[in-house]
């Protein structure tokens, strides 16, 4: 794989994952091959776009004939390291983290919530879906490390996301996913993905509050 020197954006990596998604439908209807054009017209996405993003990471389309889907998928799962297994541990087991634990998405694919941790002794000791232990938050680090957790999700309260973090990167987590309403600072060499469902509402609400044409100009920008 030839990865052009420029750096790579989050939204071009955010693409490889949607164009995965569509090349995984492609493949359970038995498509063999595809084209940008096609592609992009069957998923709403933008041809010229698809391009651009494949470009950096090599050729993969022969001209003419276009992308064939097994060997693109297969280039895309290494690109984005899912050809590894990656073990969720999940900070907060309230009702955001215990979701997250029994999340359906997650069954067959690259990832796997492994364990939660909370600090209420009351849920301490006991199991989600009837096999994803609740252990102290406490003993994270101990943990992580006997059950090779690379990635943490917090699913704590903004006043408790602080405390989470730096639990998590202490014992060497270098992956966060933060569900908490609060935007937190990523120590060097950590990553943090932000979910915060509130923004998403609220840009729904914008686009509501728009008439048709102003809102199609304002998401297309």
């Amino acid at each position: 794989m030839n990865v052009k020197a420029e750096r790579i954006s989050e939204l071009t990596v955010n693409r490889l994952s949607v164009y995965l998604r569509c090349l995984d439908e492609l493949s359970a209807q038995g498509v063999v091959t595809i084209s940008s054009r096609s592609l992009a017209e069957r998923f709403s996405l933008n041809s010229a776009q698809i391009r651009k993003d494949l470009a950096y990471f090599g050729e993969f389309g022969v001209r003419g004939l276009g992308y064939n889907i097994d060997d693109l998928r297969k280039h895309l799962t290494s690109i984005l390291g899912l050809n590894a297994a990656h073990r969720v541990g999940v900070i907060g087991a309230g009702n955001l983290g215990t979701a997250l634990a029994n999340y359906e998405g997650f069954s067959g694919g690259s990832f796997a919530v492994v364990a939660l941790f909370d600090s209420d002794p009351a849920k301490i000791g006991s199991q989600i879906s009837g096999h994803i232990p609740i252990y102290d938050v406490a003993d994270f680090a101990r943990k992580a490390t006997e059950i090779s957790i690379d990635i943490a999700a917090l699913a704590v309260p903004a006043h408790a996301a602080n405390f989470a973090l730096s639990t998590v990167v202490s014992a060497g987590i270098k992956a966060v996913l933060n569900f908490a309403p609060i935007r937190l600072n990523a120590p060097d060499g950590v990553k943090i993905k932000h979910v915060d469902l509130l923004v998403s509402l609220e840009s729904l609400s914008y686009f509501l509050a728009r008439s048709p044409l102003e809102a199609k100009a304002a998401f297309e920008a």
